[in-house]
């Protein structure tokens, strides 16, 4: 059968830039860091004191307040953007078909903030079982995608995708293919993500994951810098609206782009650690394109996955250079971590909206907090240091690499009819 061809005719987004896609946009063009002290909790016995926050966000500026109570809050990013971007698509329950229209969402780790207040409320009491009866519904990861179902009347496919920090590219993908595949003429998809808590931070600081650099925290995400200690955690969501190109068409909407195509490996390597010669993120760039049908030639921007761990960096720039070989050199190449930090689930699709609009407007945006050139990594790639670059965008592949070795990117490239 002939494939259908996928547009994006709506984003939302909800980061630590910014609360709008307008917003994100613009502080990731001028090189803005979200990193300060963590104000969700007393982070001061943690070693890590900062985090890249969410900022500004009322809940019941959105929702009703008692519904907000109901729900956690990496569920009501999702409800947020998931109204953001149906409304810059143009869409309501009045002008779609709901059978023809799904969610696919994904989170990385789910109500986490949940599940440790009602633990701890648990340890704190005399044994006597009280929690609370939405204890359950606000802790899952698949309950985003079936609470933006409930609020849009959206009756099409509808679940969750979880693959660590590469969920919300893997949900991406999983929405193109229904699309391709003539299951569903509109898709919302992306993820979120809201872990900012005393487990999440205590969790990834034991892993030794994350960067200690409380003395500066702007510049503590430092993508392939020399001193690079860690990732910074973020939080926030984005949602693409994927939409077949003939049904756009018909409706008159605006198209920001078209999704190419996708690719997903694993590493089969390590539980934590990404094998140290980029196989797995090779082999996901090489299928992505290879989906697409397009060259290595044909790429313009790279926005990595960068999260400044020693390793994961390093083998990514190995991955790079084998499979552009010397096109590699005439890439953009940027970590847009370095701004928002990791957002682990959400990650992939900030940083797909990212390229997409670096697509849209031809700019590059920047890997800010680069002191210490890496003798390790090749001097002659162009990682987009310090200033957003203008140049011809024509098309943006974006990777995500999760714990369990999972690996998955998105191209996207200009709407050319």
């Amino acid at each position: 059968m002939e494939l259908k061809r996928v547009v994006v005719t709506g984003i939302g987004a909800i980061t630590p830039l910014g609360n709008t896609l307008n917003e994100y946009w613009e502080n990731l063009i001028a090189g803005t860091s979200g990193a300060d002290m963590i104000t969700q909790f007393d982070a001061s016995k943690f070693r890590t004191k900062f985090a890249c926050e969410v900022k500004g966000f009322d809940p019941t500026q959105f929702l009703d307040k008692k519904e907000a109570r109901k729900i956690d809050r990496f569920t009501q990013f999702a409800l947020v953007v998931s109204d953001q971007a149906m409304a810059d698509a143009g869409l309501n329950k009045e002008n779609i078909n709901p059978d023809r229209v799904g969610v696919v969402f994904a989170s990385g780790i789910g109500g986490l903030i949940t599940f440790q207040h009602e633990v701890t409320d648990y340890a704190k009491g005399d044994g006597t079982p009280r929690f609370n009866p939405f204890f359950i519904p606000k802790m899952i990861l698949d309950i985003a995608a079936g609470q933006i179902s409930m609020r849009h009347n959206l009756r099409g496919p509808n679940f969750a995708v979880v693959s660590a920090c590469a969920s919300s590219t893997n949900a991406i993908m999983e929405a193109f293919n229904l699309i391709r595949l003539g299951k569903a003429d509109i898709l919302l998809t992306g993820g979120s993500e809201a872990v900012i808590s005393e487990a999440g931070v205590g969790g990834f600081n034991a892993m030794k994951a994350m960067s200690e650099r409380n003395d500066d925290p702007k510049t503590a995400s430092r993508p392939y810098d020399k001193d690079r200690d860690g990732f910074v955690m973020g939080e926030g969501a984005g949602m693409l609206v994927l939409e077949e190109l003939e049904h756009a068409k018909a409706r008159g909407a605006k198209i920001y782009c078209e999704v190419a195509g996708c690719g997903a490996t694993a590493d089969a390597h390590h539980v934590t650690a990404p094998h140290p010669e980029g196989l797995g993120a090779r082999n996901v760039m090489l299928s992505a394109l290879n989906d697409a049908g397009m060259k290595p030639e044909e790429i313009d921007y790279i926005n990595t996955h960068g999260t400044a761990t020693p390793i994961g960096d390093g083998a990514e720039v190995k991955a790079i250079t084998h499979v552009f070989g010397e096109h590699a050199y005439k890439l953009n190449i940027s970590a847009t971590k370095s701004m928002t930090g990791h957002c682990l689930g959400a990650a992939g699709v900030i940083e797909a909206i990212a390229s997409i609009m670096a697509v849209v407007n031809d700019t590059v945006p920047p890997t800010i907090n680069h002191f210490t050139d890496d003798p390790e990594l090749d001097p002659k790639l162009n990682f987009t240091f310090h200033k957003a670059q203008k140049r011809t965008v024509g098309a943006a592949l974006s990777n995500t690499f999760g714990f369990g070795g999972h690996n998955a990117c998105v191209i996207v490239r200009k709407y050319n009819g």
